[in-house]
């Protein structure tokens, strides 16, 4: 089901960039506004995007994590039981 278009947007710009908005257009064989709205739409849904697969955390906490990961491993007893489970299961060639 395809739904209508029916929302407005409007824009001024300068007379030289219509002109290459117009040129594009022509060459895909698109109307003007076709090919305005198609591009406005492509650039939102890439900056969505990329806002959207960016984690934003506080710098005190990226500090924390640096410096946890530069801190020697100290292993628990869950880690050692499992290595040695996995001496078992892992076949070395």
């Amino acid at each position: 089901m395809t739904i209508a278009a029916s929302a407005r947007f409007e824009f001024r710009l300068r007379p030289e960039a219509k002109s290459r908005i117009e040129q594009a257009a022509e060459l895909v064989h698109e109307s003007t506004s076709d090919f305005a709205r198609t591009a406005a739409e492509e650039r939102a849904d890439r900056v969505l995007q990329a806002h959207s697969a960016a984690t934003v955390v506080p710098g005190a906490f990226f500090d924390d994590l640096l410096r946890a990961l530069d801190e020697p491993t100290m292993p628990n007893s869950a880690l050692r039981e499992a290595a040695r489970r996995s001496r078992g299961i892992v076949e070395r060639r």
